[in-house]
């Protein structure tokens, strides 16, 4: 399909900034085969049925966000900014470069603190692997020089502070790995989960490492010529078997973002049953996609002509997904990553 027929005007002060205090306040829009009606995200526990179940990522979010000096040989020396991307081994991340055109295999870059990396090989898509100096464990070096890496649309917009080190990470945050939140499960409180819990509405969990490839926005003129980066994610056996018992027993699945979606439908087959998964993940979902392992997904609001607006438009419609947005828009429902929640349920 064009890119471009996933495009719709969007005003640039509906991208929010911060996210709504106390999280659960944050705004909700149903989408439900032809309606759409105004929620609030604590409505959720009576919008589902009790025997359905949501699906979480349990992904946490490292400050994978540098500013360094690049050192070469000759004593050159050039501002460098890296977004970490994907984990490669104990000590190597592939990252974006800012200013990777005065970066060479074979620079070393200097960061915060004594943190310093090796570039080696550059990559296609023009990224870098690094290779972190030292014998501390990587995390350890980010936290010391790193800051969360916020969505470009938002960190361009205002300085990334230390609210945000709470705000950009999740309740069920366990899994080191992630340099995206999936943004979602932001809206969850403890108190909304006991909600949830309270009226029979299982909970389950998984993990899928969010990349910076997220942010990145799709050059190509068709759908056809976009290629995903690789997301590491896993499902153990036995999340698979009680998922596989919900919809059994006649629950429907409803992910917590997209991440979470495109996990659960890579490790599902054509039969629907989902098993269990370990390793990387590129599925693309467009329009004409026919979706196996999901009946329903809660997700925040996307930009035009983006992967996940192209995903949630697989799942309920291009032009429906098209109007439902134009109305969130006319009602000021908030945008993006710190922005407000939709439900949509096909």
């Amino acid at each position: 399909m064009r890119v471009d027929s996933f495009d719709f005007p969007l005003p640039p002060e509906r991208i929010a900034l911060r996210p709504a205090r106390p999280r659960d306040a944050a705004r909700m829009l149903l989408v439900q085969g032809g309606a759409l009606s105004n929620h609030g995200v604590r409505d959720l526990p009576h919008l589902l049925r009790a025997g359905d179940c949501l699906v979480f990522n349990d992904t946490r979010v490292i400050p994978a966000q540098l500013e360094g000096v690049r050192r070469t040989f000759k004593g050159g020396a050039a501002r460098i900014g890296v977004t970490l991307h994907k984990r490669l081994d104990l000590r190597r991340w592939q990252a974006f470069v800012r200013n990777a055109k005065r970066l060479q295999p074979g620079d070393r870059i200097e960061f915060a603190h004594g943190v310093s990396a090796l570039a080696q090989e550059r990559q296609t898509d023009g990224s870098f692997f690094l290779r972190f100096d030292g014998d501390e464990p990587v995390e350890i070096l980010l936290e010391r020089a790193g800051q969360m890496p916020l969505p470009p649309y938002i960190a361009n917009k205002r300085p990334i502070d230390a609210a945000d080190r709470s705000d950009y990470q999740t309740m069920f945050a366990q899994a080191d790995g992630a340099v995206a939140a999936p943004t979602a499960s932001l809206h969850f409180t403890p108190e909304l989960v006991a909600a949830i819990d309270a009226v029979g509405i299982g909970r389950e969990t998984l993990t899928l490492h969010v990349g910076a490839g997220t942010f990145l926005p799709v050059k190509a003129d068709d759908t056809d010529d976009h290629v995903m980066h690789a997301e590491w994610g896993r499902i153990d056996a036995a999340t698979a078997e009680r998922l596989n018992t919900v919809r059994a027993n006649g629950g429907r699945i409803v992910a917590v973002g997209t991440t979470v979606l495109r996990l659960l439908e890579s490790a599902s087959g054509e039969d629907g049953i989902i098993r269990p998964f370990a390793g990387d993940t590129s599925i693309f979902i467009t329009p004409g996609y026919r979706f196996r392992a999901v009946d329903g997904l809660m997700t925040n609001f996307h930009l035009p002509k983006s992967t996940l607006f192209m995903l949630v438009s697989a799942l309920m419609g291009v032009e429906r997904m098209k109007e439902a947005y134009a109305y969130a828009i006319e009602n000021e429902y908030r945008f993006y990553s710190y922005g407000d929640s939709s439900l949509l349920l096909p």
